[in-house]
């Protein structure tokens, strides 16, 4: 089993910068991919971005392309999601996710073939 626990989110202006960090234990989490996903009131949840088991492929969806960098430290069993030149329409839960392999599907939709969730860490960003 893996458990996995969100930190790092906060309160933000328009055009900063925030990192969240998603901590695992368990299972070596260098088993797994990972991948971020959030999901604001009333809609829903949705692929962010994605790192492979050993860290050298990483996927993004389109709206955070070029913003947003995935990256892992498995000595640690933590990964990172660093959020640049944020917008209000990011604000959002931020949740991490485990899967074993990284497929099509592991990189768009809402997440559901994901084997393990963290708890979410609210990113909010002010206009």
């Amino acid at each position: 089993q893996v458990q996995l626990v969100e930190s790092g989110g906060g309160l933000v202006q328009a055009g900063g910068s925030l990192r969240v960090s998603c901590a695992s234990s368990g299972r070596t989490v260098s088993s797994y991919a990972m991948g971020w996903f959030r999901q604001a009131p009333g809609k829903e949840r949705e692929f962010v971005a994605a790192i492979s088991r050993n860290g050298i492929r990483t996927y993004y969806a389109d709206s955070v392309k070029g913003r947003f960098t995935i990256a892992r430290d498995n000595a640690k069993n933590t990964a990172y999601l660093q959020m640049n030149s944020l917008k209000p329409e990011d604000t959002a839960v931020y949740y991490c996710a485990a899967v074993i392999t990284i497929s099509p599907q592991a990189i768009r939709g809402t997440g559901d073939e994901y084997d393990y969730w963290g708890q979410g860490t609210q990113v909010t960003v002010s206009s």
